[in-house]
């Protein structure tokens, strides 16, 4: 039957592919329910049981403090760095071309693919004191293996997709137009970049920013073989949390999951809600012109 004989409102929806809304928001949502929600739920409800009392004991503990220290003061430094370094890598893949730009392009996407535990034993393979970069900077006295610098380098490793994927759609839509119009005007490179190209980038850079920050957090495999898992010195969160399960102190995995879970949520409500900010900023501005 062609789209012409059938009923004009049955015509101009046309046939969908998947069945109606209900039943597919419902399938989507019980997926969604199975492998994210109820497990999130029931460590939800396990930090719960602990009660306030608990949770503080668990968290005070002077080995989950030094671990939580070094777990965030990381990930903010790495995610800062994969943000600046994923912005320039965006802006020579869009902005440039030259051989090789393909290739480039697709290394980006290499830490996704790889896994994270042969990503930390190639970085320490690199960075320890018989490595490739390690034996140049040992004689001089940095140390990067086994150490917090070493555990950044890891999580800039991991981050930085993030970063470069946020900016480069943002960057292939801005274009040159507004470049050209303002290096016509007069503006220098840089007044460009600051009043013409980084308010355009800045919620992708933020966003990109918060979704490095989110990853580091919880990142466990390509840091603990570069880490050396010093407790106190380069212990990281993740790994505590698994030497407390081998304890079975339970409360004192629950109660550092939780609070990594809290971090991560709160990234993430910051990544959708960073765009409707600046939409609503740019509203403004646009009723005051």
């Amino acid at each position: 039957m062609s789209t012409l004989s059938l009923p004009l409102p049955l015509a101009r929806r046309g046939r969908r592919p998947l069945p109606g809304f209900g039943l597919s928001l419902g399938l989507g949502l019980a997926w969604l329910s199975v492998v994210v929600l109820l497990p999130l739920a029931a460590l939800a409800i396990r930090a719960a049981g602990l009660g306030m009392d608990g949770w503080l004991r668990a968290i005070q503990d002077p080995r989950v403090q030094a671990s939580l220290k070094l777990s965030f003061s990381a990930s903010l430094v790495a995610a800062l760095v994969a943000s600046l370094a994923g912005a320039l890598v965006a802006w020579v893949i869009v902005r440039y071309r030259f051989p090789g730009r393909r290739l480039l392009d697709a290394l980006v996407d290499l830490p996704f693919a790889l896994p994270t535990a042969v990503a930390g034993i190639a970085l320490t393979a690199i960075y320890s004191a018989n490595g490739w970069v390690g034996r140049w900077l040992e004689p001089m006295g940095i140390k990067i293996a086994y150490t917090p610098i070493g555990i950044v380098i890891a999580l800039i490793f991991i981050g930085l997709p993030f970063a470069v994927r946020t900016v480069q759609p943002v960057l292939e839509a801005l274009g040159h137009e507004q470049e050209e119009a303002a290096a016509s005007l007069g503006a220098s490179r840089l007044t460009t970049l600051r009043r013409v190209v980084l308010p355009e980038l800045l919620p992708a850079l933020l966003t990109g920013f918060s979704l490095a920050f989110a990853r580091a957090l919880g990142e466990y495999g390509s840091v603990i073989f570069i880490a050396g898992n010093l407790p106190y010195k380069t212990e990281i969160a993740p790994l505590l949390i698994t030497i407390r399960l081998e304890e079975y102190d339970y409360a004192g995995a629950i109660a550092i999951a939780a609070l990594l879970l809290a971090a991560s949520f709160v990234c993430l409500l910051a990544i959708n809600a960073i765009p409707s900010l600046f939409a609503h900023e740019r509203k403004g501005a646009r009723r005051d012109a």
